[in-house]
């Protein structure tokens, strides 16, 4: 190593001093020749932190360390300071140090030795001076010979000093200007880096660094999006996720999207977390289904791969359901629906319409137009546990099942459709007066579950049916112990209806002896697309990109995943790998206990017990007093519109027994008789009728005071 290192080697300690002005030891890791400096590196609060200090600043705290001194000093004057020395004496006047003269001896606090200095040469004894009588003529010969020798050689050393001193303090500014360049070199780069990032992203965003974390994840990533050149695949069940774009408001607010799918069935989500320290870092979450479309899929391109394929089984004698699930703005009114404009939606783009169009192109081939079918269409919504007819001025339905265990929507409208515009025509009728309330995602989100059915017959009988569902959002479900008891009733339906449809498709797809239909009024109308060998199944589940959504979205993607569950290591998805896909047969461990279950078992009891994970104790006994209290609420409507019509009757009657009594010679035994009968009859049914109304106050009351006990093991929306 180059002398001028001094005694600095890799692991020796030295002190140094930090830009708040401590100084404190800190070890040498290297040695850098070319810019004459060293990184030394120390701990701090159990972290390792380094830097790089030029040799300057090191010899200026650690004199011990500096180089070799090569001076011979003088006899007489002291030895002239090398560069290093020189700093040297500037700390020792920093320290007030005095240094020695010629007749003191130095302490040892107060004296200054050059590192690894040459002994010096013992001093000759000055020869005494001659006594005052005695004249320099005196002198001998060989004394004055040696006085000039002596001088000669002092003269000698000083100019050879000189000369060494003036070279060296040359060499140490060319250094130190050497340095400067370089550090200022480096200043004018870290600011180039500093105003080309500034370029790139906008601090402005309130997470920034967490956009720098998923940009650098990203450019790790292997893309392989779906395209229309990929071949629609067959299954019975098919489960898929849409994200949508940042709409204006998260683009107002600046909010990140933290969704990215990188190939065509694999969704990742970016989620921020935080540790102790208040680190922030990202959790990347992955999750794999049939189809995943990014934000640039048109409605077109979705209906390609989810609806379309299932147009075929309705005309083959079969039942197809096709459902829009996710949180309220996520995109499920859109996708089946179609695009809006403002307040306007254009039907004409959504899957409602979409599948109408090619029913009617399907019934043009030849081996469907011999079997002459006519196409009908309905369009219910079913909130808080009623069926309403929105094609019918929103009159109020019930739904029975008959001898046959064959579930009837009673009074339900069906209308002929001949063509796509005349499914339009309905499909605006119907969302013109579709319940709908304000929440804090949407102005007029979606209360309800609308089903909107495409109906196949021949010579009257039932051929073939399409059931298309948006869903209600799923974040309303989560709301069930608001003090308000028709927001809890409307959540609680929602809740338990995700529940039951989930269950329902997950019996669909392993054929399982029993399906839990009866648990939801959704699943109850819809029992007939759960059944039979040939019934097929889409779900699309719409999620929200944003940051502020990621919670909202990750409850989506669970609930879609457990529906139909695939797994993907993620680590595969990194650097061109292909995906490691597997199906989980976690639905086999269920097979025992759906078959051990009787069939005269509560289908809501099965039902919160197979999802023990989501439904706790307190909320299944709340489910239960909702389920008895809409049943109640049923049965007293029932009974008291009998009863409104008995009374009808009673009025008839008792005005014939008036008439009768204006008669002069009327039987007044009769008329008493016949007033007894009427009054009878009219004590026990109001009686009867009165019991109920006190039951169904007393379910009100187990309602509410259910409400209050609810303690759901996982605070989200199922």
């Amino acid at each position: 190593m180059a002398s001028g290192f001094g005694k600095i080697v890799v692991g020796t300690y030295v002190e140094i001093k930090r830009s708040d002005g401590r100084i404190h030891q800190a070890m040498v890791t290297s040695l850098n020749e070319d810019n004459e400096s060293v990184t030394v590196e120390w701990i701090e609060n159990g972290d390792t932190k380094g830097k790089e200090i030029d040799l300057e600043s090191i010899f200026a705290l650690n004199p011990d360390v500096a180089p070799d001194e090569e001076i011979a000093p003088s006899p007489e004057t002291p030895p002239p300071p090398t560069p290093t020395c020189v700093k040297v004496n500037k700390i020792a006047k920093n320290r007030r140090t005095i240094a020695p003269t010629k007749n003191d001896t130095p302490s040892r606090d107060n004296r200054v030795i050059p590192t690894r200095a040459r002994p010096q040469q013992p001093q000759q004894p000055e020869p005494a001076p001659p006594p005052p009588s005695q004249q320099p003529a005196q002198l001998n010969q060989a004394q004055t010979q040696q006085q000039l020798q002596n001088e000669s050689s002092h003269h000698l050393i000083s100019r050879k000093e000189s000369g060494q001193l003036s070279r060296r303090k040359s060499n140490c500014v060319k250094e130190v200007e050497k340095l400067q360049e370089k550090r200022e070199r480096r200043r004018l780069q870290q600011q180039e880096l500093r105003e080309k990032r500034a370029q790139e992203v906008d601090t402005t965003i309130p997470n920034y660094e967490i956009m720098y974390m998923i940009r650098d994840f990203r450019a790790s990533l292997d893309y392989r999006p779906l395209t229309t050149a990929d071949l629609i695949e067959e299954h019975r069940i098919c489960v898929c996720v849409r994200k949508r774009p940042l709409n204006k408001k998260e683009l107002a607010m600046k909010d990140l999207d933290v969704i990215t799918i990188p190939s065509k069935d694999v969704v990742m989500v970016h989620e921020p977390k935080q540790k102790v320290d208040l680190t922030r870092y990202l959790e990347n979450q992955t999750f794999r289904f049939d189809y995943a479309f990014d934000d640039s899929t048109t409605n077109e391109m979705v209906y390609r791969f989810t609806a379309r394929p299932l147009v075929e089984t309705i005309f083959e004698r079969g039942m197809a359901t096709c459902f829009a699930y996710g949180q309220t703005g996520s995109g499920k009114t859109h996708t089946m629906g179609g695009d809006f404009s403002g307040k306007n939606q254009d039907c004409s783009k959504g899957i409602y319409a979409l599948a109408a169009r090619d029913v009617f192109l399907m019934l043009k081939k030849p081996n469907y137009k011999k079997l002459d079918l006519q196409v009908y269409a309905t369009f219910f919504e079913i909130y808080s546990g009623k069926v309403f007819d929105l094609l019918n001025r929103k009159a109020k339905l019930r739904v029975l099942e008959d001898g046959k265990q064959q579930v009837q929507v009673v009074g339900l409208q069906e209308k002929e459709v001949k063509c796509t515009e005349d499914v339009l025509k309905l499909i605006e009728v119907g969302n013109s007066c579709r319940t709908s309330g304000q929440t804090s995602a949407n102005a007029h989100s979606s209360r309800s579950h609308a089903v909107f059915q495409i109906i196949l017959r021949r010579k009257g009988k039932m051929h073939g049916k399409f059931s298309l569902i948006d869903l209600a959002g799923n974040e309303r479900g989560a709301d069930t112990s608001s003090a308000d008891r028709q927001t809890r009733l409307e959540g609680a339906e929602i809740n338990k209806s995700l529940l039951a449809l989930k269950e329902c498709i997950r019996a669909l797809g392993r054929n399982k002896p029993h399906t839990p239909f009866r648990a939801s009024k959704l699943t109850q109308v819809l029992r007939d697309s759960f059944i039979g060998e040939n019934s097929r199944t889409c779900m699309i589940a719409t999620i929200s990109p944003g940051m502020t959504s990621c919670e909202n979205t990750l409850n989506t993607l669970r609930y879609a995943n457990r529906v139909k569950e695939l797994t993907v290591d993620p680590n595969q998805v990194m650097e061109g790998g292909r995906p490691n896909i597997h199906a989980v047969n976690q639905l086999d461990l269920l097979d025992e206990e759906w078959l051990s279950i009787s069939p005269q078992r509560d289908d809501l009891k099965l039902l919160c017990e197979q999802n023990e994970e989501e439904v706790s104790p307190q909320l299944f006994t709340f489910h239960e007093a909702v389920s008895q209290l809409v049943e109640m609420e049923e049965q007293v409507l029932e009974d008291h519109r009998a009863v409104f019509q008995e009374s009808i009757r009673w009025l008839e009657d008792e005005k014939v027994l008036l008439e009768m009594t204006e008669e002069v010679d009327y039987d007044v035994e009769s008329y008493a008789t016949q007033l007894e009968q009427i009054l009878d009859q009219k004590i026990e049914i109001l009686t009867e009728l009165r019991d109920k109304v006190k039951s169904f106050r007393s379910a009100l009351q187990e309602e509410e005071q259910a409400s209050k006990q609810i303690n759901p093991k996982r605070p989200r929306a199922l």
